[in-house]
């Protein structure tokens, strides 16, 4: 559009000729360039123009289509990390702005009746009465300008919403107005509004508002429907009459609306009639001139906003006749009973443009947010990794699209950052949506950090001990791996097991008496940290004495936990809080990430400046498509949910090797129930393409500049071969928790998609009841109940509940009766061993080695855990998820055991008890389990290898 460049002055005087029939033509666009250039203000004085209007559309192609905003998007998104829907705002209320400005003169000189620029609400607030309230409030004290009018569309939601923004003296333009029924609704409401202000005693005298009546997409709809009668023929002589016809009787019911004793009064204390105002008047129809529209519906006291080709076509050709809109009334009433008589309803096809009309906006709203998204991030490439997904098929293509494009339309993205429970399971998940908000709450909070760091270095600790399980330690422990002590600060270190040798060997690495323990737990009363806490307060009081064994502790811990308590009457050092509406597994941003982080030197604040651009493009503004966890969650929920790929096989970088088992406790546990889940595969060797069957998703996450070829040449051959492959770039260690947070988003979308609830774990806790009862036995004094091995074979011994050892067949070796165990697994199963042994670099190799072969005779997805840490994450999946795992447990005599202070059991009792109450809730949920027990781990382990090796044979 060219703005009316060289158009002479007896073309313009068309347009000119509007007004003195005296309807005041506005223009239905705006884009800076048409400001700044001029143009605007040239039309101002050679046409005569009046007004103009805006809306997502027009925002879309001025800002989406052109590269005009492209370096105020780059300067924007370079300072800080802005949200994409603020971009937007700034860009969209600046030209408002500029516009007002130009358009203020003519304001003035009509004393407010003319001279406005519209702006629109979110489309994504058609049907909120309040929140369209709060933005048109907003949004008026934004742009700060006497002749803007804020946009609200005329739906059920909107009408309320009118009668209040009125109210609070705010000129409105109401929009997507179809219907003369509604139209009254429109008036009463914009009379209401005047009422409530006289009653408020505020001067409404300058209060203006418009009732956009639109035509073209009226006579659009009724061609449809007409095009679909048994004779379309009948109704051919309608076609490009409905819409003039309906804005005719519009126009007469303003004259009757506008007059009698109640509006009397409020004119006679200066009030303004709401004018009609015609929009969306550019004919879709080719038989139909093309400056129809303006010319039927001249009229006094009208507004027409007219679309730029439109207005050059009226400058060219366009007739005026004073007062068109008042003549062939008895025309328009034929016209609109001979529609009704082909039985096509004028308020039905009114209500579904109405609706229509919402999807369109809020599709042009999306392209937008769509585009910005796309332009900040190619202005600042290296500030978020990318996503990308090689699907594998094209069916799997078109799931994902068509899902995406469902996620859009039913703006799941806005549900999912409001926490809308029906997007999930309808349950609690509201309660849980903490995490969501935890970076922007957090990123400027450094007093808990000061607080930890400081006290390190007061106290000159050498060491710093995490006693924690699940959720609240294996995120930190991704941070100090990938991240690392810094110089001059404390080494790190992780509890997370009841294993004997392994809290042996923590304590022969840390001096007692220099080193800071961290009691982590979000409920306060989980077991494990309790009695990692009880052993080494007596062992540090050993060395310090009781007087200052609590100068060596720190807690963090909801508010009013049992452990905050405790620390509060045993004089700890300090509490710091959790965020009780984020769980577990989605803590690592919060207090449960960033204190441990800081106690060994991380900066804790850089982290969550360097989410913040993560975040942002995976803001509730950012449609699924360009929405980098919403793709990835899209991606994994349909693979799992409508193409059987339901195994996620984690592939990471070396150098960021660690997040693949924080990555397998938020997939598992937060997807593994109802039978239904995303099973993860972490640690597990990449093979070749033959070796895996057709339920496999391979996520790769790559560190930029640090990545693997062997592992790059592994994945470009599965996808090569129809596999899945979805790659992840992470553009710096630094930027670990941008990771953190596009799974956390992922997450979350494909529970919607697989149809659980993401934020509880009800499976967790049978394990815990089971191990419960045991421990609760052993204070009491009780022996625990011996049990019958099925097999015993050379330092192991197999053992099995009733069902599933009558299926083992053969039982004269362990061999034999592993052989009758994996002949269990059929396509689609995964094979998981889970042993509670010492986690040692061997142990977890010969694991790794047997997996691999069990994986490359079965072709079946294998999984390693060691216990009890995985009862706090994958073992949700396990006895929650679909019954298609095949599990054999492995347990060993202690070759030395440690009491728990202040219990009658020890630490490898509690081992056991928790071994014994996994394999018992497995058993109890029809799971294939077997335990193998090992008198010595190390001899023991080779041993169970070479019998499984037979078995596979």
């Amino acid at each position: 559009y060219d703005g009316g460049k060289g158009v002479n002055t007896v073309q313009s005087n068309t347009l000119e000729a509007l007004g003195a029939a005296g309807q005041s033509v506005w223009i239905d666009y705006l884009k800076r360039s048409f400001v700044e250039s001029g143009d605007l203000a040239g039309m101002i004085e050679r046409d005569g123009l009046m007004g103009l209007t805006s809306n997502p559309s027009i925002f879309e192609q001025a800002i989406g289509q052109s590269d005009e905003y492209a370096a105020a998007i780059k300067a924007l998104s370079a300072s800080g990390a802005p949200r994409i829907n603020a971009i937007y705002e700034h860009l969209a209320i600046a030209d408002i702005r500029a516009a007002a400005d130009v358009l203020r003169p003519v304001y003035d000189r009509t004393g407010a009746r003319d001279g406005y620029v519209s702006l629109e609400c979110s489309p994504y607030l058609a049907n909120d009465t309040q929140g369209t309230i709060t933005e048109a409030v907003r949004l008026w004290q934004t742009v700060n300008r006497p002749n803007l009018m804020i946009k609200i569309p005329a739906t059920d939601a909107g009408l309320p919403a009118i009668r209040a923004v009125i109210g609070k003296g705010i000129n409105v333009n109401i929009t997507l107005l179809f219907a003369v029924e509604t139209y009254r609704k429109v008036v009463e409401a914009y009379i209401g509004g005047l009422e409530d202000l006289r009653a408020a005693n505020r001067d409404f005298s300058k209060v203006a508002s418009v009732a956009s009546f639109f035509i073209s997409r009226t006579d659009a709809a009724v061609e449809q429907r007409i095009g679909l009668l048994d004779d379309p023929a009948r109704g051919a002589d309608l076609l490009g009459k409905i819409a003039i016809a309906n804005a005719k009787l519009a126009y007469q019911a303003y004259g009757v609306l506008f007059a009698g004793p109640r509006w009397a009064a409020l004119a006679h204390a200066g009030a303004m009639t709401q004018r009609l105002l015609w929009a969306s008047t550019s004919t879709k129809s080719k038989s139909l001139k093309d400056t129809l529209y303006v010319e039927a519906l001249v009229g006094r006291d009208t507004v027409n906003t007219v679309p730029p080709k439109t207005m050059e076509a009226f400058r060219a050709h366009g007739v005026v006749q004073a007062d068109a809109v008042e003549q062939g009334l008895d025309e328009a009433r034929r016209n609109l009973r001979a529609l009704a008589d082909l039985g096509i309803d004028l308020d039905a096809v009114s209500r579904g443009l109405v609706v229509d009309g919402v999807r369109l906006f809020r599709d042009a709203f999306d392209a937008l947010m769509g585009a910005i998204a796309r332009q900040v991030r190619e202005a600042a490439p290296h500030r978020v990794g990318t996503t990308s997904v090689v699907t594998g098929s094209d069916k799997a293509r078109t799931e994902i699209a068509d899902e995406m494009e469902s996620w859009r339309k039913l703006g799941a993205v806005q549900r999912l950052w409001a926490a809308d429970p029906a997007l999930w399971t309808d349950a609690d998940e509201g309660h849980w949506a903490g995490w969501l908000n935890v970076v922007d709450d957090s990123v400027d909070d450094v007093t808990p950090l000061h607080r930890i760091g400081d006290y390190v270095r007061e106290h000159a600790f050498t060491d710093v001990v995490l006693l924690g399980m699940g959720g609240s330690s294996l995120g930190p422990e991704v941070l100090a791996t990938v991240l690392g002590a810094q110089p001059g600060w404390p080494r790190f270190h992780m509890l997370d097991s009841t294993d004997p040798v392994q809290i042996a060997g923590i304590e022969a690495a840390i001096a007692l008496d220099r080193t800071l323990f961290i009691t982590s737990s979000k409920s306060g009363s989980t077991l494990e940290p309790n009695i990692f806490t009880d052993y080494f307060r007596d062992r540090v009081a050993a060395r310090v004495g009781q007087d200052r064994v609590s100068d060596h502790f720190v807690a963090i811990t909801d508010p009013g936990s049992s452990l905050e308590q405790r620390a509060i009457d045993e004089r700890w050092a300090a509490v710091f809080p959790g965020v009780p509406s984020i769980g577990g597994r989605y803590s690592v941003l919060s207090n449960f990430g960033r204190v441990p982080a800081a106690a060994i030197g991380i900066d804790g604040t850089a982290l969550l400046r360097a989410t913040l651009p993560m975040v942002r493009a995976c803001g509730a503004d950012v449609p699924p498509a360009e929405n980098p966890g919403v793709q990835l969650g899209i991606a994994l929920g349909v693979a799992a949910r409508s193409l059987g790929r339901d195994k996620v096989t984690l592939v990471t970088s070396p150098g960021i090797a660690p997040i693949g088992a924080w990555l397998e406790q938020l997939l598992a546990e937060s997807t593994g129930k109802r039978n239904l889940g995303l099973i993860p595969v972490a640690g597990e060797p990449l093979g070749a393409p033959e070796v895996y069957g057709d339920d496999r998703v391979f996520a790769y996450i790559e560190l930029a500049g640090a990545h693997s070829a062997s592992q790059r040449q592994a994945l470009a051959a599965l996808a090569a071969a129809g596999h899945p492959v979805i790659k992840l770039t992470l553009n710096a260690p630094g930027d670990i928790g941008q990771e953190f947070f596009r799974w956390e988003i992922a997450v979350a979308a494909a529970g919607s998609i697989i149809g659980i609830n993401p934020f509880d774990q009800p499976d967790v806790e049978a394990s815990k009841q089971k191990t419960k009862a045991l421990t609760d036995a052993i204070e009491q004094g009780q022996a625990v109940p011996a049990q019958t091995p099925v097999c015993a074979d050379g330092g192991m011994a197999l053992y099995a509940d009733r069902a599933n050892a009558a299926l083992l067949g053969d039982r004269s070796s362990i061999a034999s009766c592993l052989k009758y165990h994996f002949a269990r697994i059929k396509p689609g199963d995964y094979v998981a061993l889970l042993a509670y042994i010492d986690r040692t670099d061997a142990a977890n190799d010969l694991l790794t080695a047997l997996r691999v072969q069990i994986r490359d005779r079965t072709r079946s997805a294998t999984c390693v855990g060691f216990g009890p840490r995985f009862q706090h994450s994958t073992g949700q999946l396990y006895k929650g998820g679909p019954n298609t795992g095949v599990f054999v447990q492995i347990t060993c005599d202690d070759a030395r055991d440690l009491p728990v202070p202040g219990h009658r059991y020890s630490f490898g009792a509690v081992k056991a008890a928790q071994a014994a109450g996994d394999l018992a809730v497995l058993a109890e949920r029809g799971r294939r389990v077997i335990r193998i027990h090992l008198d010595d781990p190390v001899t023991g382990l080779p041993r169970l290898a070479r019998a499984i090796e037979q078995a596979l044979a």
